[in-house]
């Protein structure tokens, strides 16, 4: 399933110069993660961008947290 989500998730360095987007559009993830996080509810992403397709935000949401589990971090005990 986290497959298929991912696989729309897209990369080409001639739209949006590069920029993770929705199936090749001209929709970037980071544009959707901030409308969400600004509080924009999905119904209204979708109706707003009626090209979109629920299982894109739930794409971007995957992607995002992929990266987030991915990250390294460092503690360093201050001395």
């Amino acid at each position: 399933m986290e497959e298929a989500l991912l696989s729309r998730i897209t990369v080409n360095p001639k739209v949006l110069v590069g920029k993770p987007t929705i199936r090749g559009m001209r929709i970037s993830v980071e544009q959707i993660l901030k409308a969400l996080a600004n509080g924009i509810m999905p119904e209204e992403l979708l109706g707003d961008y009626p090209e979109l397709e629920s299982a894109d935000i739930q794409a971007a949401l995957t992607y995002a947290a992929e990266l987030v589990a991915e990250e390294k971090t460092f503690y360093v005990e201050a001395a």
